[in-house]
């Protein structure tokens, strides 16, 4: 009676996934090497509104019993982590477009790991931007309090809302016609949950018609929570709600992202 070689007997199911998504995800980091401009120009859009919000609007808003500078940054790097998962929908659309969605179905790989494999290597790419952008809030006087395990607890909150929210940006890069389109359509999402939020402003500082929408939406508790966490200041119960608001939307989101991804020719 024969037997199977060593070599594919004793691999799972399970492992043999993991080694596509991690190969996947490996191909799509590879174009930072490849096309290194990509990489600038992600990092470049969160200098510029560091640099904006530090110099030019500083000055004018306040924040009760901190600087703006503290303020500023942890809610930057919050935006940055949701920006940098916008690349999953450019990237799918890009590969939709290509055809090499296609090339990769004909391949003997596990179905999710197209999906999966994006949305990690963006996971890695947004560890990068997040490092940078990190070091660069030092330069223009970014100091929180909150200690070495509390800035790593609040930089681990933001990757996991931001991969959660890479599933959603999934579906769009999957529905969209192109790249361009691709980006398009998050704009309407990126812009309010982005802007009418805590990130640069406190939201009592806002419209009273605004303030229930922006406190309570999830990029606020998340960038209440990072804040808090990184400055060492109380932050209520915002860290378990992002966490919630994370986990949920990736209930939704990944189901939807694997339903459209089934559906492209």
């Amino acid at each position: 009676m024969s037997t199977l070689p060593a070599s594919t007997s004793t691999h799972s199911p399970l492992r043999w996934a993991v080694s596509d998504v991690l190969t996947i995800a490996r191909r799509n980091l590879m174009t930072i090497v490849r096309i290194p401009t990509q990489m600038v120009f992600l990092i470049i859009q969160p200098i510029m509104f560091v640099i904006l919000f530090r110099y030019v609007f500083g000055g004018v808003i306040k924040v009760p019993g901190n600087s703006y500078v503290n303020y500023l940054i942890p809610g930057i790097l919050v935006q940055t982590t949701i920006f940098g998962s916008v690349g999953t929908a450019i990237g799918l659309a890009e590969d939709l477009q290509k055809g090499l969605i296609e090339r990769f179905r004909a391949l003997p790989m596990a179905r999710l790991a197209v999906l999966a494999g994006r949305t990690v290597s963006d996971l890695f790419r947004n560890v990068l931007v997040l490092v940078i952008i990190t070091g660069v809030g030092f330069l223009v006087g970014f100091r929180p309090g909150g200690g070495l395990v509390s800035y790593l607890q609040a930089s681990l909150l933001m990757l996991i809302f931001a991969y959660c929210l890479s599933w959603g940006f999934a579906f769009i890069g999957l529905s969209a016609p192109n790249s361009e389109a691709a980006q398009a359509m998050t704009f309407p999402v990126i812009f309010p949950l982005t802007f009418a939020s805590a990130i640069f402003v406190p939201v009592t500082s806002m419209p009273s018609w605004l303030q229930p929408f922006a406190i309570n939406q999830p990029v606020s508790q998340t960038a209440i929570a990072v804040r808090g966490l990184m400055l060492g200041t109380a932050h209520g119960q915002s860290t378990w709600i992002a966490l919630a608001w994370s986990f949920g939307a990736i209930l939704v989101l990944a189901p939807l992202a694997v339903n459209r991804y089934r559906k492209t020719a």
